[in-house]
């Protein structure tokens, strides 16, 4: 991070506050800042709190004719690494997302050939509008990194998602960012998987014991959804075969529901061929050898015992298989010894990548991972970032591999 440079647009919003302690935290690991502020920016924060922590000079007026005399708005558009709007408002990103240049932030954004990370903070009902999807679904398809808001409650008083995320949380999406291996200026954009198919499982598995009672995994589904998504941004044809889980479909991605092992593993098959293949559900091992046709009954006896048998292997039957996709990609959900047991999967598996998690803390159901690539060239490890983040990541990982051969 030493002597990397971030262009900060701060917006108008209650969070623009955070932006402050994202500085702070930018600024402890030698990170050039430079601050741009909209008009309604400052009714939140003022120039001279920004200014005292970038140690430079807060930009902000279009018509300032000091400011401009070199051109200003495209200076400040290309000398940065890396352009980070945060907080993002609904009303600034449905600028980007027309292509508006009102003001010297927007300017800026248009003028720039520089990657883009917007952090959103807005009302719940707002973060869930149609316009606003639609906006950020248009953002992610021009190559714009958007991040997904936390959950909580809001200073209106409202509860649900639209909170800025923490800005540690945001320094490690910058951390990312500027460290990844892959070019930063040649990220995909909206076509990088034109013509493709990836396939995507998610959630868990439940294998009944009788009517009202299975065996299952700990398993959100929100990590799939989210590659799911980033992958149908990027311009693939997106297959996602979904356990029982209570998410909606990402836009433009077809949704395949099962319940069982068995289910899934005949959906995935229906579903090839492809090109890339993201197993990410966690796929119950077991299910009963005899499931009950009424609800077991305690009746005061000792506990009834469950004969199981071994479920299919979806991974290991695609390592396999005639149609096995380019790009294997499995996941590994381990509590200990996280890279030793993912990389004895990868090779058990025959697949090209695991994805391994140490998920002996709040990674499920969580809306952040921490996680490891294990493949035969070696492990490469992430900091804990928000899961649509890690989608991300991952897709553009991807797409690098496929280019490469």
């Amino acid at each position: 991070m030493s002597g990397k440079r971030i262009l900060l647009i701060v917006s108008g919003g209650i969070a623009a506050y955070k932006s402050l302690e994202l500085v702070r935290l930018l600024r402890r690991e030698d990170v050039a800042v430079r601050a741009v502020m909209t008009e309604s920016a400052k009714e939140f924060v003022t120039p001279l709190s920004l200014g005292v922590l970038t140690e430079d000079h807060v930009y902000g007026n279009m018509f300032d004719l000091k400011e401009e005399s070199e051109i200003g708005h495209i200076q400040l558009s290309r000398e940065a690494d890396l352009i980070v709007i945060c907080p993002a408002t609904a009303n600034m990103m449905a600028k980007m997302a027309a292509g508006i240049a009102g003001d010297l932030a927007t300017t800026i954004l248009l003028a720039t050939d520089k990657p883009v990370l917007a952090v959103p903070a807005m009302n719940v009902r707002m973060w869930h509008h149609v316009a606003t999807q639609r906006n950020i679904a248009q953002l992610r398809a021009d190559g714009i990194h958007v991040m997904e808001p936390d959950s909580g409650g809001m200073a209106c008083g409202e509860w649900g998602k639209g909170r800025l995320p923490e800005p540690e949380m945001v320094a490690a999406e910058i951390r990312q960012m500027l460290a990844s291996p892959l070019a930063i200026d040649s990220l995909p954009t909206g076509g990088a998987l034109q013509g493709k198919h990836v396939l995507v499982t998610a959630g868990p598995t439940h294998e009944p014991i009788d009517p009202v009672r299975y065996i299952a995994n700990r398993s959100s589904g929100k990590q799939g959804f989210a590659i799911a998504r980033a992958a149908a941004d990027a311009g693939a044809r997106v297959t996602l075969v979904s356990g029982p889980v209570s998410l909606p479909t990402p836009r433009g991605v077809t949704r395949v529901d099962v319940e069982t092992a068995r289910e899934m593993a005949a959906a995935v098959e229906s579903a090839l061929p492809a090109d890339i293949a993201f197993m990410v559900a966690a796929v119950a091992d077991w299910r009963t050898a005899d499931e009950a046709a009424q609800k077991i009954k305690k009746n005061g006896a000792a506990p009834a015992s469950l004969s199981l048998i071994e479920n299919p292997d979806i991974l290991a039957t695609l390592g396999k298989h005639a149609q096995r996709p380019k790009l294997l990609i499995g996941f590994a959900a381990e509590t200990e010894n996280v890279g030793e047991h993912a990389a004895t999967k990868l090779a058990r598996k025959g697949a090209d990548w695991i994805v391994a998690n140490d998920v002996s803390g709040d990674v499920m159901g969580g809306d952040a991972n921490s996680v490891q690539i294990v493949t035969a060239q070696g492990t490469e490890s992430w900091d804990r970032l928000p899961k649509d983040a890690v989608a991300n990541r991952l897709i553009e990982k991807a797409v690098h591999v496929l280019a490469a051969d």
